[in-house]
């Protein structure tokens, strides 16, 4: 909520939820974690020293950032390859700047490096005029490298390189500069190209605009049991409430704080009037043009509430949820509950309102739709087609457990122990789906089952933007300074 929000108020309350008179808090976020963008260099150099007696020297630079102790942090040690290619094209990130053997190419004073990838953090601690030593060695095979020169820059002149423009230093010798009258330099080193790339956070997409829309299904088939029951999962106790209530309200209350939006309620596999044909898509308001849940009251009962003199208030859901809550237990007198558990129906129902909203081509909205279930699913195949379908659009998909069940089958569709397929054997595209037994977290705060189901779902937000190129709707300019400054 402060995260969504940046600027929260909250009332305080005394011990027992008695208000402290008109006392608040207020709460103010900002994000100093570093930057999550990266910059693409590409070097050469031209007439180095030549420091072998009978053949051409076999260069290659490093790159230091000098921290403000003044010690020196490798960033990265280039690979080598022969002037006459040019610079290729993109390469991958690169590899963390270890103490592996540079990759040089024999006899070559004009060598072209490699274009390669450091973060802003690594390069310069995302602070433009942090000094960096930039040393040029001759490669030896005994780990006895020859210095050739070197040079002090910034980052802040490195980007006078983007574009058409190039940057050049004067590779120095310090010794051969106090020795020789004339000396000029051992060589120059340029730098060809700079590109910045900025990669976008979960925080900036929620604090550009978009929404996280939450749909809860809910399973109400048979296996359950009867609600008037209490050895029934559906049962609804007055004092407490049933394992899919307390799942739902803790994930829901988490979700509701990044929705402004009212939340939207699924059942499947119950009987449903007037008919009392099996559904397994079926809005719990019985409005199929409306599956939006909306409490009577913000400040309605709760449940949580216990009765008597011993009673200690509580603060009030918002809507959002308390809608959920009001339509499941309004909802359970009016079905039969019957059978299969079919989840793939859901499944497509929400990727459907999902790929039209990929249609826009903004990161407006994102799904997340929280399945509640006391079994394995018995359409798997089905299921798991929904799924990789399902990874190509802005969605994830929450299962949590319900029961005593053995829900074993159910890893499958996590993909921990290996990428989900389709029964045709095409692989997701990226992880969507997170299952959870909720028997774990019987004896834990419902905060620990938010953060377990939730974990993944800003990775998977952020996944998805980036594989489809889309920006958050609102973000900083981008210049060179915010690029480093803005938050991530």
């Amino acid at each position: 909520q402060i995260v969504a929000q940046k600027r929260v108020t909250k009332p305080l309350f005394l011990k027992y939820g008695k208000c402290a008179g008109k006392s608040t808090i207020t709460v103010t976020s900002e994000e100093i974690s570093g930057n999550n963008g990266y910059v693409e260099l590409a070097f050469r150099a031209k007439k180095l020293d030549d420091k072998d007696l009978f053949s051409k020297s076999d260069p290659f630079l490093e790159i230091y950032r000098i921290d403000d102790d003044r010690s020196e942090q490798l960033v990265y040690r280039t690979e080598v390859r022969p002037a006459r290619g040019g610079p290729r094209g993109d390469t991958a990130p690169a590899r963390p700047p270890s103490r592996r053997r540079p990759q040089v190419v024999k006899n070559n004073l004009s060598p072209v490096w490699e274009p390669f990838k450091v973060s802003l953090n690594s390069l310069c601690s995302c602070e433009e005029k942090r000094r960096l030593r930039c040393v040029v060695w001759d490669y030896d095979s005994r780990g006895k490298h020859d210095f050739i020169g070197e040079f002090f820059t910034t980052f802040e002149e490195m980007q006078k390189a983007m574009g058409e423009n190039k940057v050049q230093w004067d590779c120095m010798n310090p010794k051969y500069k106090i020795k020789k009258r004339n000396y000029k330099n051992s060589g120059v080193v340029v730098l060809l190209d700079l590109k910045i790339h900025r990669v976008y956070s979960f925080l900036d997409y929620i604090m550009g605009g978009c929404q996280i829309h939450f749909t809860v299904a809910i399973d109400f088939t048979a296996s359950n049991g009867d609600p008037r029951n209490s050895c029934s999962l559906h049962y609804i106790n007055p004092y407490q409430p049933n394992e899919y209530l307390k799942a739902l309200v803790a994930v829901g209350e988490i979700c509701q704080d990044y929705d402004r939006q009212k939340f939207s309620a699924l059942g499947f596999g119950a009987r449903i009037p007037p008919k009392y044909e099996v559904s397994h898509d079926f809005a719990i308001n019985f409005n199929p043009d409306d599956d939006e849940c909306e409490g009577e009251s913000g400040r309605g009962r709760s449940w949580r509430r216990r009765q008597g003199p011993r009673a200690r208030p509580t603060r009030p859901r918002s809507a959002g949820i308390q809608g959920v809550v009001e339509s499941y237990q309004s909802c359970l007198p009016k079905i039969q509950l019957y059978g299969p558990t079919n989840v793939a129906p859901i499944i497509s129902k929400v990727a459907r309102v999902a790929a039209d909203e990929e249609r826009t081509r903004e990161a407006s909205q994102y799904f997340i739709l929280l399945i509640l279930t006391d079994g394995v699913v018995t359409d798997m195949a089905d299921t798991r087609e929904a799924i990789v379908r399902a990874s190509y659009l802005p969605m994830s998909i929450i299962i949590v457990g319900v029961g005593n069940a053995d829900f074993t089958d159910m890893q499958i569709l996590d993909g921990d122990d290996g990428v989900l397929r389709s029964p045709k054997g095409e692989p997701v595209l990226r992880d969507i789906v997170q299952f959870v037994p909720f028997r774990e977290f019987k004896n834990a705060s419902p905060t620990a089952l938010a953060k377990c189901v939730l974990a993944e779902v800003p990775k998977q937000v952020v996944e998805y933007y980036s594989y489809k190129a889309f920006p958050p709707r609102c973000p900083q300019p981008d210049t060179p300074d915010s690029s480093l400054g803005s938050p991530q």
